[in-house]
């Protein structure tokens, strides 16, 4: 009955994460750099897997996955903020802000499904060694890639599509810096039980799940490194596996803080807070937790860097750029 005219707004604000000139500053230098060091971090470790055969393997096709990912990933939500910033405007018209939500949404899950199938990978790897290669073979990585894209975009083309038939009376301010659902759902004058619904839903089954099996992977992982005779190899393993541990908590956590009860009294400074987490600090953290404490990675990465080198013809700049491949070798 509302078909004609679902919305009555045509565009939103996205107030951003501060409205004080001089924090907006300082957030936006801070923003910015996050951003730029997201993008390089993940982007030098897809050219490494890339440049280097020996990386062709399962595990690095999953990471190369998770790096492409989380550049989307930042790139959907932190450009539009900085170019309010340096435009000074606020404005999102109402159907980029359904578009924003679906990527946002669309890669959260994919982070979500390649973190799950990372963690069975190194599960297999580690308990089972010796049938590592019959059972995570390229074909079936490309499956579980192929199918957690159509899953996850089938998933936001619901929400995206619950979104679309509410209608926006109530005001077009949004205390965020990019168009989520809680806010947005605040903002109806809609019934919004069916989106609720749907929201819990699938938390319980797109996020809950395979956070479950990670942490199953993760514990079998740890009953296997307790039996490993030396004490430095069960301490490096303990160390590695603490910090990919942390880095899915953080995720995980935040989204869940956020998303398992959409309109409870939780303020939107604590939902914005949690936003970043996930949108903006995860993403750049992990090219770093899953790839410079691996020594393969660490010297393709080093070979990229000295290819890089011995394509100038300066002495002086080759100097330079070999002493920093050999210092991040010694990460």
């Amino acid at each position: 009955m509302r078909g004609a005219n679902q919305s009555s707004v045509s565009e939103f604000l996205l107030l951003g994460l501060s409205r004080q000139p001089q924090q907006q500053q300082l957030l936006f230098a801070l923003f910015l750099s996050m951003y730029l060091a997201t993008v390089l971090g993940n982007l030098l470790i897809l050219l490494a897997i890339g440049a280097d055969p020996r990386l062709h393997i399962p595990m690095y096709f999953l990471l190369s996955n998770l790096s492409f990912v989380d550049i989307c990933f930042s790139s959907t939500t932190v450009p539009k903020m900085l170019a309010n910033h340096i435009l000074g405007t606020q404005a999102i018209s109402f159907s980029g802000c359904l578009a924003q939500m679906y990527f946002v949404f669309m890669f959260v899950d994919m982070d979500n499904f390649l973190l799950a199938v990372m963690a069975y990978d190194r599960f297999v790897a580690i308990c089972h060694p010796l049938r590592y290669s019959t059972k995570m073979t390229h074909q079936l990585c490309a499956l579980l890639v192929a199918g957690s894209w159509v899953l996850a975009n089938l998933d936001v083309l619901l929400h995206t599509l619950l979104m679309a038939r509410l209608s926006f009376c109530a005001g077009n301010a949004i205390p965020h810096f990019f168009c989520d659902a809680t806010p947005l759902l605040k903002l109806s004058c809609s019934d919004t039980h069916l989106n609720e619904m749907m929201i819990l839903i699938e938390a319980g089954l797109i996020m809950i799940a395979p956070f479950i099996c990670i942490l199953a992977s993760y514990v079998r992982i740890t009953c296997a490194v307790l039996r490993v005779p030396s004490t430095k190899g069960r301490w490096k393993a303990f160390s590695t596996c603490g910090s990919h541990l942390a880095v899915v908590s953080l995720f995980y956590g935040t989204i869940i803080a956020v998303y398992f009860n959409p309109l409870s009294p939780h303020s939107a400074e604590a939902d914005t807070a949690s936003a970043v987490m996930f949108t903006v600090v995860t993403p750049m953290l992990n090219p770093f937790i899953y790839s410079l404490r691996n020594k393969d990675l660490k010297g393709a990465l080093g070979k990229v860097l000295g290819g890089a080198v011995t394509s100038k013809k300066s002495t002086g700049v080759s100097g330079v750029l070999k002493c920093s491949a050999s210092l991040l070798a010694e990460l």
